[in-house]
């Protein structure tokens, strides 16, 4: 089964192909195609590669989301970095959709019915579901009657306590769908499958914190392979701080500021979005890498950026820590927790009393899908490289092979 997996965001489509036989492997394979296009304004950077190792970097002038997906899958079927020799190769196309709001948990075949309802929550996360389902009728257009599926990034969320998944305002909010709904799901959910299996651990007997650190970061306390706490909530822009985001303030700013200040909601949802987080301390840049390079040649707020960042990720841990009543495993992953070592000895520093101790040269060079806690740490500490695209993958192909066997029944 060919599986085109597509991860839209606001200005950028990502897309893998994967090619998935008779069962899904335990270990994540290489994709037998994948391309990225960023745009800004209507240009757009475009890169694509094939597993022969063939690849194109190009910088083309797009007109639309339409175009730039079209120009990006030609990359697919056409040229030397082709993988299929048309689409009709494309058996199932999956799209990970940020919000599936209070209807969705499993991933779902599209249909009219579920595309409305990713319509009618997609205030709630605007720059994502506006553009997935953009993406949908673009797929409907090139490849025609291609099953699709959606898989939603809060569906691993949905089963939390209602504890932590209340808030507490007026109950009228809950009976409203106001509540904590939790992001990053889909990974969350891979992570604790694959630190299960890298720990050679049966993951119902596990209690993980899973570290998502990225641009966006969030943190998921999972117990026998269940959510049961997270810091995302109603929206991406809860919880920790992150690259742009400002994660949790006290709403009592939010007033002041529309009140005192005459701030439209417009422009604080511009602010806490894009203007905040490491960007909005700093005053340099949203990307960890710029933090830590401004902080060794002494740049004062980079420091505090990168300070408060730790404060609340560490407090973040605490937390889910403390719900999960201990815990056998940390899981960093995403571009920052994969790849940064400072941000991952720092944050353990302070764990010390939990029994977490890192490898020193293991943290500095990791092997992705390591374990780089000291032989004698009482908790485990490991490096997963986010697959979202290949989890999303895994789930099309349990989907759609279930479907195929009730046809065939």
């Amino acid at each position: 089964m060919n599986i085109l997996v597509l991860n839209s965001g606001s200005s950028s489509q990502k897309s893998c192909l994967y090619e998935i036989a008779d069962s899904v492997p335990d270990d994540p394979p290489a994709c037998l195609w994948e391309g990225n296009i960023e745009w800004e304004s209507d240009v757009a950077e475009v890169s694509v590669r094939n597993a022969k190792g063939v690849a194109r970097n190009a910088r083309v002038k797009i007109a639309s989301r339409s175009e730039a997906i079209g120009h990006l899958l030609g990359g697919l079927w056409n040229g030397d970095t082709c993988a299929v020799s048309a689409p009709s190769d494309i058996d199932v196309v999956g799209h990970r959709v940020v919000h599936g709001g209070p209807l969705y948990e499993d991933p779902a075949f599209i249909t009219p019915e579920v595309k409305s309802a990713i319509a009618k929550v997609s205030a709630f996360a605007p720059l994502h579901n506006r553009a997935e389902l953009e993406g949908m009728e673009i797929i409907e257009q090139l490849l025609g009657a291609v099953p699709q599926i959606a898989v939603f990034d809060t569906g691993f969320h949905r089963k939390m306590p209602l504890a932590a998944k209340v808030y507490p305002g007026p109950y009228q909010w809950f009976s409203d769908g106001i509540h904590r709904y939790g992001f990053h799901g889909i990974n969350h959910q891979y992570c604790a499958g694959r630190a299960a299996r890298l720990l050679g651990r049966d993951s119902n007997a596990l209690k993980l914190v899973s570290c998502h650190l990225g641009n966006g970061c969030s943190l998921a306390a999972i117990e026998s392979g269940r959510s049961i706490d997270t810091t995302m909530g109603f929206t991406p822009l809860d919880g920790l701080m992150m690259g742009t985001r400002s994660g949790s303030v006290d709403p009592g700013i939010l007033t002041y500021l529309m009140r005192q200040r005459g701030i439209s909601a417009e422009r604080l949802d511009e602010i806490l979005n894009k203007e905040s987080g490491l960007l909005g301390i700093s005053g340099l840049s949203g990307d960890m890498r710029q933090i830590l390079a401004a902080m060794k040649k002494g740049h004062e707020r980079a420091q505090l950026a990168f300070d408060i960042y730790i404060h609340r990720l560490r407090s973040g841990i605490g937390a889910m820590v403390a719900t999960l009543g201990g815990v056998d495993a940390l899981i960093f992953t995403a571009g920052v927790g994969e790849h940064s070592s400072e941000v991952r000895a720092a944050t353990c520093e302070n764990f010390g009393y939990l029994g977490v101790r890192l490898d020193a040269e293991n943290n500095l060079q990791p092997v992705l899908d390591q374990d780089i806690a000291a032989t004698d740490s009482s908790v485990r500490a490991l490096v997963v490289r986010a697959q979202e695209d290949w989890a999303i993958a895994q789930q099309c192909w349990v989907l759609e092979s279930r479907h195929a066997m009730s046809r065939h029944n």
